[in-house]
């Protein structure tokens, strides 16, 4: 898992590029560490771009993020980011919390 996160470190950088092929390899790691070193590891990479004020910085990590959901949905839910309960909304999902 570390010479997988190692390596995920080094491809990442190349989120940015325009070429196709380049793009094509990139999308193509990511599927394949997503295989390796689960979803979630994916995810915490993703979340970082996904609400960035730049739209051209969005579209790259929501397309990251949408290709990682359709691979593995079930395995990203863990790894979201819990909301806290405010006086308007209940965000928790408390039927996560109990181990049967």
């Amino acid at each position: 898992e570390d010479a997988l996160t190692h390596l995920l470190n080094y491809v990442w950088p190349n989120i940015f590029e325009t070429s196709p092929h380049v793009v094509q390899a990139f999308m193509g790691s990511i599927e394949g560490m997503r295989v390796g070193i689960g979803p979630s590891k994916i995810l915490q990479y993703a979340l970082q771009g996904l609400f960035h004020p730049a739209r051209k910085v969005r579209d790259v990590y929501w397309k990251v993020y949408n290709t990682v959901y359709i691979g593995a949905q079930d395995g990203m839910i863990p790894a979201y980011p819990r909301v806290p309960n405010d006086q308007k909304n209940n965000y928790v999902r408390y039927e996560l919390d109990y181990i049967l």
